[in-house]
């Protein structure tokens, strides 16, 4: 199948399609005049990669995690994916950690500011309403 066939099974678009063969992700076999064809089996290898993608791995790291697919008996391969997938769910971890210090800070600002507004409104004049 082309690449706009891929593109309407999967739902991914031709461009991402074509980022994902520059990194080494999909393969196609390339016609004469240089089309892309992919077989069928690029269908769930494709959706395959979108779950990664999801679970926020970045290419380079799925690029490490794919042969454990290629290669399922090797043991190897799928330590080494293991591997890979504890690394990034520690990289995740540490995300999340500085992302709930980030809001613990401006949670602390925002109490300042209300503070600051409640002392504001208190000082405030009253406006004189127009008869």
């Amino acid at each position: 199948m082309r690449i706009g066939e891929l593109s309407k099974r999967t739902g991914v678009s031709p461009r991402s399609l074509r980022y994902y063969e520059e990194q080494g992700l999909l393969t196609s076999e390339r016609s004469d005049t240089g089309q892309r064809h992919y077989s069928d089996a690029e269908v769930g290898r494709v959706a395959l990669i979108r779950q990664l993608f999801d679970a926020g791995m970045p290419s380079r790291v799925i690029a490490t995690v794919l042969p454990c697919v290629d290669l399922p008996g090797d043991l190897g391969v799928a330590e080494e994916t293991y591997e890979a997938m504890m690394r990034e769910r520690d990289r995740i971890d540490a995300d999340i950690a500085h992302l709930m210090e980030a809001r613990d800070a401006l949670d602390v600002l925002m109490t300042i500011n209300t503070r600051h507004r409640a002392k504001l409104s208190a000082m405030a004049e009253p406006v004189a309403q127009p008869a």
